[in-house]
């Protein structure tokens, strides 16, 4: 008799999806969390808003604590890697470049998505079908008309804010009636100068003319609910985690990444509030090993409990189950299997790792545009997500950005000592900052990456984490497919910025980590956070590692469910994506257990 009926490895969105689910059902299920809870009550999640505050260098991670037994990777360590003194283990990662794979994550009760920044387009029809249609990449297994009912799910569970009017672009349909759970959030002052100066306007790319559109971006962020939703039932806001009442409207705080104050974005706290049933949830456990006698079922984790504070953790504790499910970030996922020596016959398990490569350009207007107000980006330029450009260089998105100079000079910090440098004081400073930093203006652009088998990660016995479990030990390269990409949006941003009458002051620095050049020209890239493969679904055992369900085709009780399972990035952010393969995931879960 096994333990539990399903045992679930990460408690973030995807296992609070299936917990959920499961739970309804009547499952009994075991969550195990490596890190800790976080934000349980709303005392707690205040404390965590306070410890971003307090931050002096404020990143995605600031907020969350990262216990030494179970560390989360943090921008904070990517360093410029030098050939020659490679690999660089400053922090959690082991990196071996040639350039640093520069995203990080959380490992705690929600996840990475308890910093994220709630943005949620579908993937594009054309996303699906990389290689028939362009020679690139491979296809995936399911077709977006297979998806789509799941993308609904999703849209529901997070609360999608988003007019269906602005999403029917490039081949993107919805059911006849079909709206989001609630009304697109209102485009700010700066998108609406933007729109009414670009759109219409054709710009010319690789030779090739575009018309220029900007369209609201979908985001899991509370707005005004839509009445016509669900046949006319409408949609309820979900509120805050501990105090429901709470962030049910965003109230444009301006610090969506790492933290909304009042919680009117979605983050898996929520899913977690609403589970019920027999779900048992054990945080700060971190799972050591899959335990298998080679292809075949897996018998049961191994798993180490530990304490903040207390010597070093006794002995792995091992829990059985009729199905185990890694719900992990793609590159825990892969360690732990690359760890526990499963079979990997077709060597893909870590292989093909992603990310979208982050581009920043920057200008001064010629006028205030109302910087550093509402959400960081609540609509881009989203033409060049596909075209028969693809089979030539990547598509990217081009999301504008609300909130000035922040993240590409430190503004408006570095605004307030550039100008007390200079001697200003009292009204003249003022003066200075209330003229220059409401003109300050923001693009910022995410690249498709292939999925190359060379962009790796692995595990090496000679770098351990205090529990003794391998670290991750990353490959990374971004390649000349995506720095032609890069190449095609400098060519964007210069007319757009000569359309604006903005002043340029992009600059990259040979010092930062991610610098490269392309043509002669150069470019700095940061991560994006959308950590994707190291277990990709496919038709075929030779070919995946999962099926299109995402249960593993090596054990057929282990699925290995998340953004490591998706063949291609293409150019939405992956977190709706990511869920809505869970809803189907969990159909298949239902199947397993014999649930009607």
């Amino acid at each position: 008799m096994a333990d539990y009926d399903v045992v679930i490895v990460g408690a973030g969105p995807v296992g609070a999806i299936l917990a959920r689910g499961l739970g309804a059902d009547g499952a009994s299920v075991l969550v195990l969390e490596a890190g800790p809870a976080v934000g349980r009550t709303w005392a707690e999640y205040q404390s965590n808003v306070e410890q971003f505050r307090s931050a002096g260098i404020k990143v995605p991670n600031s907020p969350y604590y990262s216990p030494p037994y179970a560390p989360s990777p943090n921008v904070l360590d990517i360093r410029k890697l030098t050939p020659g003194s490679l690999p660089d283990d400053t922090g959690y990662f082991v990196q071996d470049g040639p350039l640093p794979f520069g995203s990080d994550y959380v490992r705690s009760q929600g996840g990475a998505m308890l910093h994220w920044l709630g943005t949620c387009p579908r993937m594009l029809p054309s996303d699906f079908e990389l290689a028939s249609r362009y020679k690139r990449g491979i296809d995936w297994p399911l077709a977006y008309e297979e998806l789509s009912p799941y993308y609904e799910l999703a849209e529901r569970e997070f609360g999608v804010a988003a007019d269906v009017e602005d999403q029917q672009y490039l081949g993107v349909r919805f059911p006849p009636g079909y709206v989001y759970p609630m009304h697109r959030i209102p485009p700010s002052y700066l998108d609406q100068r933007v729109a009414g100066a670009v759109d219409g306007r054709t710009v010319s790319i690789d030779g090739r003319g575009y018309e220029l559109l900007v369209s609201s971006t979908p985001q899991a962020r509370n707005s005004m609910p839509n009445p016509a939703y669900d046949g006319g039932k409408g949609y309820r806001p979900i509120g805050a985690h501990g105090a429901p009442y709470e962030g049910q409207r965003c109230e444009g705080n301006s610090s969506c990444i790492p933290i909304c104050p009042v919680q009117a974005k979605y983050n898996p706290l929520k899913t977690w509030d609403r589970v019920t049933g027999r779900v048992e949830v054990r945080t700060q456990c971190v799972v050591s090993k899959v335990i298998h006698s080679g292809a075949g079922p897996v018998s049961a984790l191994e798993y180490i409990s530990y304490t903040d504070g207390a010597p070093s953790p006794d002995a792995p504790e091992r829990v059985t189950a009729e199905v185990f499910v890694l719900a992990g970030n793609p590159i825990e996922n892969a360690k732990l299997l690359l760890a526990s020596g499963v079979p990997n016959a077709n060597d893909l398990i870590g292989r093909n790792l992603m990310d979208h490569p982050y581009v920043l350009a920057w200008a001064l207007m010629a006028y205030d545009v109302g910087a550093f107000r509402g959400p960081s980006s609540t609509s881009g330029i989203e033409i060049l997500r596909d075209g028969a450009f693809r089979s030539e260089r990547a598509a990217f998105r081009m999301e504008i950005i609300n909130w000035g100079w922040d993240f590409t000079t430190f503004a408006p910090y570095s605004d307030v000592t550039a100008a007390v440098d200079e001697g200003l004081f009292g009204p003249k400073l003022r003066r200075r900052l209330a003229d220059t930093v409401p003109r300050q203006f923001r693009l910022g652009f995410m690249y498709e990456q292939l999925p190359d088998p060379r962009n790796q990660v692995y595990v090496d016995d000679s770098y351990l984490d205090p529990l003794g479990i391998p670290r991750p030990r990353i490959r990374y390269d971004v390649d000349p497919y995506v720095r032609a990409g890069m190449a095609a949006s400098r060519e964007l941003w210069n007319q757009l910025f000569g359309i604006l009458g903005a002043e340029d002051h992009t600059a990259y620095s040979a010092s930062d980590p991610g610098y490269l050049t392309y043509d002669g020209q150069p470019y700095s890239y940061h991560g994006a956070g959308h950590v994707v493969g190291t277990h990709r679904m496919g038709s075929k055992a030779e070919s995946a590692v999962v099926d299109s369900f995402q249960r593993c085709w090596a054990h057929e009780n282990l699925y290995l469910a998340g953004c490591g399972s998706m063949p291609t990035i293409g150019t939405s952010n992956p977190s709706l994506t990511m869920a809505a393969l869970a809803f189907r995931t969990l159909e298949s879960l239902r199947s397993d257990l014999g649930i009607r």
